[in-house]
């Protein structure tokens, strides 16, 4: 296939991929407005995988995330990430649509706003040596640190209007923390089983133990980002887009010895283009507080059919350092998709990508973040103490 061509393809896939996270957002928002908090929390995870709208929209994020990794095999990262961060823009309509009103200007100023930050973040990532990724040890370091972290950041019930908007964004944060970290140990898997892993070869109980961590912070990503979406769509979206490559950002810089572009200037590029997108978020959530059209008992009672899971990370979410992504979807690492940190792949991956096998570009970990607003307890789903 000539450049021209592959360059049209990974654009028009790149579309489907932030359709099908958008899509897969508005209906995770519509089914925690429709569900009512339950006491009971392993009664409510029940109540919730019971749903079939909840599988219905597990389906749209792997969709999302499969045509993301396919757009890199065809696209560079330059061009693939900016486009699948489209997914917060095309979320707000269809929230809206769907929620019989029409979408303010300060979410759209919120949104373009938390776009900006997001591609500057892209700007400033540069591709590594492939091959690299964490050692056995390191990722369980790793994943005991992330697991402690996720413990604070989604604690318990909390009263009142303004501790449910808070532990809202925390378990936005959260969602996209789990996301970028099962990013880092799929890459980690990958190389395990391309006997490429640095130190001792792993034994067999080793990999299946990354396998249960890969899964586990991946549904955890998926559950957390399902609390989140309680209390609205727009600023939990942003916040799980920019927290996850954030995740791998810290983890390519303090364990691979990664850095930005340009040095000290790319360090300071990356925190301006930080601040321009936490902007974004405080405007989402100024926007959604009004309504969203996610939560309320209009919103619950119009979603009779809705179908309802998380975005654990926004296709396109910005890379971490020296481009890495997360596992396409977020939360969610679709079938033979490798999400490296540090942009890089597991086998036959090209350096600036995080595709499966042999694919070329930089699998977005769906995203100094990876895409996340007030919150409201979520139906179903215990996720706090």
């Amino acid at each position: 296939m000539n450049p021209a061509a592959g360059t049209v393809l990974a654009v028009l896939l790149s579309l489907v991929s932030a359709a099908g996270y958008a899509l897969a957002a508005v209906a995770q928002s519509r089914l925690a407005a429709a569900s009512p908090a339950a006491p009971d929390g392993h009664g409510a995870l029940r109540a919730l995988l019971a749903r079939g709208q909840w599988w219905w929209a597990v389906g749209l994020n792997a969709a999302g995330a499969l045509a993301h990794v396919a757009a890199l095999h065809y696209g560079p990262l330059t061009l693939v990430q900016p486009l699948g961060a489209l997914t917060l823009v095309a979320a707000l309509p269809l929230g809206a649509y769907r929620a019989r009103r029409r979408v303010t200007r300060t979410e759209w100023r919120g949104a373009l706003w938390t776009l900006a930050g997001l591609v500057g973040l892209v700007a400033v990532t540069g591709p590594a040596a492939p091959g690299e990724a964490l050692s056995l040890r390191e990722s369980l370091v790793v994943a005991a640190a992330t697991a402690l972290l996720i413990a604070a950041l989604a604690p318990g019930r909390h009263h009142g209007s303004g501790g449910r908007a808070g532990r809202g964004l925390g378990h936005a944060t959260a969602s996209g923390i789990a996301s970028g970290v099962a990013s880092a140990l799929t890459q980690t898997l990958t190389a395990a089983l391309a006997r490429d892993l640095p130190g001792t070869e792993p034994t067999w109980w080793q990999t299946a133990l990354l396998a249960v961590l890969i899964s586990g912070f991946a549904t955890g990503g998926l559950l957390l980002s399902q609390a989140a979406y309680r209390g609205g769509l727009a600023a939990p979206l942003a916040v799980v887009n920019l927290s996850n490559p954030a995740a791998a950002a810290v983890i390519g810089v303090v364990l691979l010895g990664e850095t930005f572009r340009a040095g000290a200037w790319g360090w300071c590029a990356a925190a301006g283009a930080s601040l321009i997108a936490a902007r974004g978020v405080v405007l989402l959530t100024k926007g959604g507080s009004g309504g969203t059209g996610d939560t309320g008992a209009g919103g619950a009672a119009e979603n009779g059919g809705a179908v309802g899971v998380g975005v654990v990370a926004g296709a396109g979410a910005v890379a971490g350092p020296v481009g890495r992504t997360g596992a396409g979807a977020g939360g969610l690492v679709a079938a033979g998709a490798v999400a490296g940190l540090a942009g890089r792949t597991g086998a036959g991956a090209a350096p600036e990508g995080n595709a499966g096998a042999g694919a070329a570009g930089g699998l977005p970990a769906a995203r100094i973040a990876g895409l996340a607003a007030p919150e409201v307890e979520p139906a179903g789903v215990p996720l706090a103490g």
